[in-house]
């Protein structure tokens, strides 16, 4: 471990402190007696049961809102049959724009690669040559394309361009055209210098917009376009500005329909937090490690942005239990135990044995039976639904982060620094995020043989540049996680002792063009063909679309982009429920 401390880039790491807790820990005796932990104390007295007649009236106003829900889709494929039918492109291309943003796009996968697919096959019958010099629609058209995987060549843009390849001044007055053109460019990969001049172009006349705009709305609207460029963005915390924003086609429909989805999401979600909860304080963890952080439904976060189709419930809950035992471990490499213990622990995870605990402290005995038992626990339940054992591939991985723990480890006992190329490649590992996502891809359940999981045991570039997003955020220094004690290590600090001379603004504008280098990797990466189901592919993006939102902290360590999502996509008491372990949260 290098010597400021190199933290797991997912929430926020309250660090564990080894002085006034090693004196708490059990002896190796004791071990033998708190697995399981106690029982915890007998639930309050339920509340009383309704009556039959509430029952049956909150029945009636279900199967209302169900029915009306279903008449409301069924209006709105109809529209999408339509499109197609009569070739009308840009009515086509704004209802599915809108169906992503407001986040109900999953009601009508196969209406939208319809549209979609006949969008592409007469585009490219005709070489993408657009007959028409609507920037809007032709900048709209290459980024849905390329958001569903199609690879647009980014050509389509030539028209838009001088003499000089600079583009048209005559574009400064179109303000839609802009903002569609600035959010095209979010989609580029590496060596498309268009689409690079296309984000400058654009970023720089709608910022100009922004000086002498008198419509505040509009304002609000590109203000919100620069920060939150729709592909880099969630569209769960996005959906409620774009609700009242949204005058398209069928306005009144979706907006009806994304209002259902939205009143009955919370109530999902506060199932699965309370599952969380209490498989969280079934490990004992909390009680074990007192001065750990204890944020497992902040955790569930990272689940609840991941995999966001309503139907993959159970899936949310199992992936927070891996995420929520990387943090875990993460705090003990980081501060809590000595490098001999760290030594011991990793390699009882490679043996993947209980007995191979017996000399370790009985703090990392129940850490290791915790993992032990919830990662078979995950594999059972793979091999239950899905007929693919994954034990083997998850031990592996257990073991692939603990080595990369245990190598910052040494790093930090050494006082030295490692170069910045041979940091950053044991912080993508060790960032516990390639951890994550090869558990989520067990639990998706796509594509299961041989040959997928050594791809994805190997960390292919989809894992790597969603990773490598997560490491460099962290390291810009804007994360400064709450109540965190100890030094923080980092790329840029690598970088700068490398480069003798440097400054520190130099080292962190490398890290952001290296943060812009991994997002055009990854939208690469989730081009088609890929080997991978639309729902990882998606987890994936997610995840890097996450990290903006929990390492923006402000001057007082909180997370006011997270705090405003939250707050405006739960009721308050389910927001209170979710940041339970944030009260600074809870205004």
């Amino acid at each position: 471990m290098i010597p400021t401390t190199v933290r797991l880039n997912f929430p926020s790491i309250q660090f564990l402190q080894p002085c006034s807790h090693k004196s708490a820990r059990p002896t190796a005796p004791e071990f033998l007696h708190p697995w399981p932990p106690p029982p915890p104390p007998p639930p309050p007295p339920p509340s009383p049961l309704p009556t039959n007649g509430a029952f049956l009236s909150q029945k009636t106003l279900n199967d209302e809102i169900s029915a009306k829900q279903e008449q409301q889709l069924e209006e709105v494929r109809s529209v999408l049959r339509k499109v197609v039918e009569e070739e009308d492109s840009l009515k086509g291309l704004v209802m599915i724009d809108a169906l992503q943003r407001l986040g109900i796009d999953y009601h009508f996968r196969e209406d939208i690669e319809n549209v979609l697919h006949s969008q592409y096959m007469n585009s490219s019958s005709h070489s993408f040559t657009y007959q028409h010099d609507n920037l809007y629609e032709v900048s709209t058209c290459f980024r849905l394309l390329r958001q569903q995987g199609y690879n647009v060549p980014t050509d389509v843009f030539d028209k838009f361009k001088d003499k000089d390849g600079r583009f048209k001044t005559e574009l400064s007055e179109d303000i839609r055209g802009l903002m569609g053109l600035y959010e095209a460019s979010q989609l580029s990969i590496e060596g498309e210098d268009i689409l690079d001049q296309a984000a400058d172009f654009s970023a720089q006349q709608l910022n100009g917009w922004l000086t002498h705009l008198d419509n505040h709305h509009q304002a609000k609207v590109i203000s919100n376009t620069l920060r939150h460029p729709q592909h880099k963005s969630l569209a769960k915390f996005m959906a409620k500005n774009f609700l009242s924003d949204y005058n398209g086609p069928n306005a009144n429909v979706l907006q009806e329909l994304a209002k259902i989805d939205f009143n009955m999401s919370p109530s999902m979600y506060q199932k699965e937090m309370l599952q969380v909860s209490k498989w969280w304080k079934s490990t004992g963890l909390g009680n074990e490690l007192k001065n750990a952080r204890n944020q497992p439904l902040k955790w569930y976060l990272w689940s609840m942005a991941t995999l966001t189709d309503p139907s993959l419930s159970e899936q949310r809950v199992e992936l927070t239990k891996p995420i929520s035992l990387v943090h875990i471990i993460d705090d003990i490499f980081d501060v809590y135990g000595t490098l001999e213990e760290l030594i011991l622990f990793t390699e009882a995870v490679n043996r993947w044995e209980l007995a191979a605990v017996n000399e370790l402290p009985g703090y990392l005995k129940i850490c290791f039976k915790v993992l032990h038992d919830s990662t078979n626990e995950i594999a059972y339940g793979v091999h239950k639904k899905y007929g693919w054992n994954p034990i083997d591939s998850l031990r592996r991985t257990w073991a692939i982060l603990c080595n990369a723990f245990l190598e910052e480890a040494k790093w930090f006992a050494s006082g030295q620094l490692p170069k910045a190329e041979e940091y950053l490649k044991n912080g993508i590992v060790s960032s516990g995020v390639p951890a994550v996502l090869v558990h989520m891809f067990f639990l998706l359940g796509h594509g299961m043989n041989k040959e997928s999981v050594d791809f994805i045991i190997d960390n292919p570039d989809i894992i790597t540049s969603t990773a490598t997003i997560l490491r460099l955020w962290d390291d810009l220094g804007s994360a400064k996680d709450e109540n965190q004690d100890g030094h923080d290590g980092s790329y840029v600090d690598c970088y700068m002792k490398e480069h003798e001379g440097s400054t520190a603004e130099t080292a962190r504008k490398q890290v952001v063009d290296m943060i812009s280098d991994a997002w055009k990797r990854l939208n690469r990466d989730c081009l088609s063909p890929n080997r991978f189901s639309a729902n990882f592919t998606q987890g994936c993006l997610n995840t890097a679309r996450m990290v903006p939102l929990m390492y923006c902290y402000d001057d007082n360590r909180n997370l006011p982009i997270l705090e405003e999502h939250m707050k405006s996509m739960f009721h308050d008491k389910y927001t209170r429920l979710i940041l339970l372990e944030h009260p600074q949260w809870d205004g």
